[in-house]
């Protein structure tokens, strides 16, 4: 009989993982959260969060691939993303999570991105979004992918879905990345080409 192919979804990010499992739900593999890893690894102990100190994300992303398939022994899929703004020269970058200090804390991030594009002297900032993918298969063999999503930071919040700087990065036909539903977020955004390009080299890996 033949084994199940699981892929450890390395990231304790629970938007991040819903993206993930809707981009890879016709492929004949397994997500597992990282929240959930005890699912199919009972014994396994705490693990601590790895360093992430890359200059890029691609780097980051493949630190945390290749830690969490070392800790576990399963395919480890991470992904590193983020928001780069013009005027702020590319900032907030590799810590777009913590760009107010404390990771994760969306409220306080977005508070200090718009003071900081005000500080420059406009209310509308030319921005991108990145998402590097990178997955570590149990044998070590490495695959990566990258997408990037154009459009605008602006003070106004709109929308309720997404996370993140969704309600202020503004895509192309005026809407935000938190108005759109998830099939329409996908079409367009960063972590949605990552993830396309992630499944066409699985599938010609014969991995899915």
């Amino acid at each position: 009989m033949m084994r199940e192919k699981v892929i450890l979804i390395a990231t304790s990010n629970e938007g991040k993982v819903r993206e993930m499992e809707r981009a890879f739900d016709e492929l004949p593999v397994r997500l597992v959260a990282l929240s959930r890893i005890r699912d199919i690894l009972p014994d396994v102990g705490e693990i601590e969060e790895p360093i992430e100190d890359g200059a890029t994300f691609l780097e980051n992303a493949r630190i945390k691939a290749h830690y969490y398939r070392e800790k576990t022994g399963l395919a480890a899929l991470a992904d590193d993303s983020g928001l780069s703004v013009e005027v702020l020269d590319g900032a907030p970058g590799v810590y777009s999570a913590r760009y107010a200090g404390v990771h994760g804390d969306d409220a306080a991030n977005n508070a200090k991105l718009i003071a900081d594009i005000r500080a420059r002297g406009t209310e509308s900032a030319a921005a991108a979004y990145h998402c590097a993918l990178v997955l570590v298969l149990e044998d070590g063999r490495e695959l990566g992918a990258e997408g990037m999503c154009r459009g605008c930071i602006r003070p106004e919040a709109r929308g309720t879905e997404g996370f993140g700087y969704d309600p202020y990065f503004y895509s192309a036909d005026g809407r935000t990345m938190a108005e759109l539903s998830r099939e329409e977020k996908h079409q367009i955004s960063h972590r949605g080409a990552a993830l396309d390009m992630m499944k066409k080299l699985l599938r010609e890996r014969g991995f899915a």
